[in-house]
This record gives structure tokens, C-alpha cells and sequence, in this order.
């Protein structure tokens, strides 16, 4: 119970800040939708689609091989840590050099003729954030949320504020709406033309910003290369590289492909790139369940790591994974019962809404990625990484398959469920494979009740209404109620026995 504390205790450091975070870099949501074209929005989408592919290139999976290497292999953590940084650091500078001087043809060939600057912010993008990986990863092994949570935190701070002033602040000063004189100097430099481009320049000024924060936090180190120290990490990693290659075509692919997958007309109202960005901007809604994802494996995985030498640890990893799945389905029928409400809050502009019906697919589609990283850890701690490139290797097929022939025929919902079908073949394949090579007593058939019965619920709850809007909120979170005394039934023993324990803390403190 006290290692679950700790995860649990982690997780919501991660969790809050992520969700502080989060929910300033949400409220860009309602800010592009308000001040940029649907067009921008789908550059948008288009140019972080490839941004989170080429971000898994350029750490090339160092950052799970450093948690491997610094708790399991009798090497000192430091060693570790400047070896991994001083690698990362080499390939980043040399990519990104790579990525700046290309940036005219690939302007080119993603159709953003004249734009060059957009793949130049790019690459400055991807090489700092490289440069932030391990040390960001050395917090986290260190038991450190604090410290990792704030500077996380401050970054999306600062880029919210750089994306604000640029695309806000800006133009109602060229509108003359406030600071008229500051109108003529403004209008000297202000490009009203530009909309994606303001989102990567303010994302790049944010990053450079923090980067000597946090390698000041974390503390110095020097380049080193030692090979008897690299050569191994490269061997557990490099499977680890394909495999993020093939989870980010599960990830944002689905996103990247869309307009290109959608013919021409199917929604008359919008062209493919608007699509496209409709379809991403709705994506953001399913980010509750994302950050949830995110702040779990941020304390999850060195938590593992940590543990794997324990003769417990099978049964600890199930009881992880057992009250993840309650959490998360409850967290996914909640948005989902109130998510018109949550859309009309965010979609400022019309024609968002249209896209609505996708977002409990994702929900569930995220949820199931949870999942994954959870059952994940059976390779991870037995070294068998090779098995991670099969499984998402197989995602990232099963992803580009449903997107070519389901997108076509249902469009938004299309898009949703390749979504939904890379990560439930994940986790299948994930599930078998590691029940044969390293036995784990997961509580599977209470698992698939939790999550089938939340699914059904969630989309009950959305697609429930009366035409009163105070009436569907009652009914809608009833629906929540519900699903919550469900879980009661289901684990009034279990959470009997979690009370006893709290209690006797309580008294013997």
C-alpha cells in the first residue's frame, strides 16, 4: 500500500501540474479557433504531426534506457546520466543542423512554398527539446516532481504568453483597439499573414527560455562518450526507436493523414486542410485523458524500474494497473457525459461542433494507451525491447490501414477509430506476449467490464437529450453516479481493506 501511495502521490504532481499546464495551453483552443482560419489550424495540425515524429529521432529512445541503466545495471547513476546527455546532445545538434539547412525544400514538399521559417523553428524546436530530455528524465528518477512539474509548467507559460501577445495582443493593437501608440511601431514588424507561424515561433522562444533553467536545476556535467557505457544503452534503445517511430504514426498520424485521406467535397462546407483542422482542434478535447496518460507514465516508469528487482513486483504491477483502469474509465465517462457543454466553452467559432461525435472514441483510444504503457513494463524490465518495435510496428500499420479506408467512408469517425483500433491491437498483442514471458495476475475480466460499461456509458451520456439543457446535465452525470456505484459494488472489499489501511497510518501516527 505505501508503494502505491508514493505512485499515487507522484502521479498527482505530475497530474496537477500537467493539468494546470494543460489547461493554460487549452484556452489556445478557443484563442485559435477565435483569431486563426481553419486553414492555419490545419497547418497546425500538420506541422506538430511531424514535429512529434521527428522528436522520437532525435532522442531516439535514451530517455527509457537511461532509467534501465541507471537503477539495473550496477553502473553509477551519474555515468549514466552524462554519457546519455553528452549522445543525445551530439545527434540533436547534428539533426537539427540537418533540418535548418533543408528547411527550403521541405517547404516545398509539405506545400508551404515561400515559408521556409516554419521548418527553421522546427528543427530549433526539436534540438532544444532533445537537449531537455534527460534531464527532464533525471528529475523524474530522482523522485523530483516538483521540480520537474514547475518547470514544465513555466514553459507552458511562457509559450501561452508568446502565443497571446502575438496572435491577440498584437492585433488589437494594428485594430487600434488598445495601445494606439503602440500602432505604428507594431504595424512595422506585425505580419497579419501569419498564423501557424506565430504558434512555432512562440513555441521556440518558450523553449529556448527554459533551457538553462533547467540544466542549472538538474546540475553540470560533462561530455563524455565511453563506449562500454553507450554500446549496451544503444542496444536496449534502439528498439525502443522504431518502436516511438511506429507509436507516433499511431499518435499524431491520424491527424497528419486526415486531409489527404478525405476526399475532396465530403464535408461541403469545409476544403481538406479546414477538415483537417476541425478534426484536430476536437483531438484537443480528448486532452484530459491525455494528460492523465502522461502524468501516469512520467511517475510510472521509473517507479518500475525502481521495483523491478522486488519478488512482489508482479502483483504490484496488477494492482497499479487494476485502480488505473477505474480511475481512467471514470475520468472518461465523466468528460464524455458533459462534453457538448465542454465543446460549446472551447469552440468559439462555428463549424467545431460538427466533429463532436469522435471525441469519446479517442477518450477510450487514449485510455487503452494507459493501458498499453501499464502491460508495457514486462519488456522494459526484462530487456526483451524488441518486442515493443512488433507491437507498434503492428499499431502504426493498423493505424494507416483504418485511416485509408475508414476516412474515406466516415470522416471525422473514421479518423477517431484508427485511433481506438492501433491501441486495442496494441494492448492485445501486449497482453499475450507478456503473459507468456513474464506472468502478471492482472484482474482482466473486471478490467473489461470496467472499460466496456464505460464506453457504452459515455456515449449514452453524450448522445442523451432532452432539449432542456439543465435536464440533460441532471441526466448526463446521473449516468456518472451510476458508473460510480457500479465500482462500489465491484470493490466494496477492496476498498474496505484500503480504509482499514488508512486508518491504522492514521493511528499509529
Amino acid at each position: 500500500m505505501g508503494l502505491l501511495k508514493k505512485l499515487a502521490g507522484q502521479s498527482a504532481v505530475y497530474g496537477i501540474s500537467s493539468i494546470l499546464g494543460k489547461t493554460i495551453n487549452f484556452l489556445l483552443v478557443p484563442l485559435y479557433t477565435g483569431y486563426l482560419a481553419k486553414e492555419d489550424l490545419g497547418s497546425f495540425t500538420l506541422l506538430y504531426a511531424l514535429i512529434a515524429f521527428l522528436n522520437v529521432v532525435f532522442t531516439f529512445g535514451m530517455e527509457t534506457a537511461y532509467f534501465r541503466f541507471a537503477t539495473g545495471k550496477g553502473l553509477h547513476p551519474q555515468k549514466v546520466y552524462q554519457n546519455a546527455q553528452s549522445l543525445v546532445c551530439l545527434v540533436a545538434l547534428l539533426l537539427g543542423a540537418l533540418l535548418y539547412m533543408t528547411a527550403e525544400p521541405l517547404s516545398l514538399l509539405f506545400d508551404f512554398p515561400g515559408k521556409s521559417h516554419l521548418f527553421q523553428w522546427s528543427a530549433m524546436i526539436l534540438t532544444i527539446d532533445a537537449l531537455m530530455a534527460i534531464p527532464f528524465a533525471k528529475l523524474r528518477l530522482e523522485g523530483r516532481s516538483l521540480s520537474f512539474a514547475l518547470v514544465k509548467l513555466l514553459n507552458i507559460v511562457l509559450n501561452v504568453g508568446f502565443n497571446v501577445l502575438f496572435i491577440v495582443v498584437t492585433f488589437h493593437i494594428i485594430q487600434g483597439d488598445i495601445l494606439p501608440q503602440l500602432q505604428t511601431w507594431v504595424s512595422s514588424w506585425f505580419r497579419p499573414d501569419w498564423g501557424v507561424d506565430y504558434i512555432l515561433l512562440s513555441n521556440a522562444l518558450a523553449n529556448f527560455l527554459i533551457l538553462p533553467l533547467l540544466w542549472k536545476l538538474v546540475g553540470g556535467w560533462k561530455f563524455e562518450l565511453k563506449k562500454v557505457v553507450l554500446l549496451p544503452m544503444w542496444q536496449y534503445a534502439l528498439p525502443l526507436l522504431f518502436m516511438g517511430l511506429a507509436g507516433v504514426t499511431n499518435e499524431v498520424f491520424s491527424r497528419g493523414l486526415f486531409e489527404y485521406a478525405l476526399p475532396d467535397g465530403f464535408y461541403p462546407q469545409l476544403s481538406s486542410r479546414e477538415a483537417g483542422g476541425v478534426f484536430g482542434a476536437n483531438f484537443k478535447l480528448a486532452i484530459l485523458m491525455s494528460l492523465i496518460i502522461q502524468a501516469f507514465k512520467y511517475a510510472a516508469e521509473p517507479f518500475f524500474f525502481q521495483q523491478a528487482e522486488s519478488k512482489n513486483n508482479p502483483e504490484l504491477f496488477a494492482r497499479v494497473m487494476h485502480w488505473f483502469i477505474i480511475f481512467c474509465s471514470t475520468l472518461m465517462v465523466a468528460v464524455a457525459v458533459n462534453l457538448k457543454l465542454i465543446g460549446a466553452l472551447f469552440f468559439q467559432a462555428a463549424g467545431y461542433a460538427i466533429a463532436l461525435p469522435m471525441v469519446p472514441i479517442l477518450l477510450m483510444g487514449y485510455l487503452l494507451l494507459g493501458v498499453y504503457y501499464n502491460l508495457s513494463i514486462w519488456f522494459k524490465i526484462t530487456d526483451q525491447t524488441k518486442y515493443s518495435f512488433y507491437i507498434t510496428f503492428t499499431g502504426a500499420v493498423v493505424t494507416v490501414l483504418v485511416i485509408l479506408t475508414l476516412v474515406p467512408v466516415l470522416g471525422f469517425i473514421g479518423g477517431a477509430l484508427s485511433t481506438l483500433a492501433c491501441y486495442l491491437t496494441m494492448v492485445i498483442m501486449c497482453y499475450y506476449t507478456g503473459q507468456k514471458y513474464y506472468p502478471i495476475p492482472y484482474q482482466t475480466k473486471k478490467g473489461l467490464v470496467y472499460l466496456t460499461v464505460s464506453f457504452l456509458f459515455s456515449y449514452a451520456g453524450f448522445l442523451l437529450d432532452t432539449g432542456n439543457l439543465f435536464v440533460n446535465f441532471m441526466l448526463h452525470n446521473g449516468i456518472l453516479v451510476v458508473f460510480l456505484l457500479l465500482i462500489f459494488l465491484m470493490e466494496k472489499k477492496e476498498l474496505y481493506l484500503l480504509f482499514q489501511s488508512i486508518s491504522k497510518q492514521k493511528n499509529e501516527n
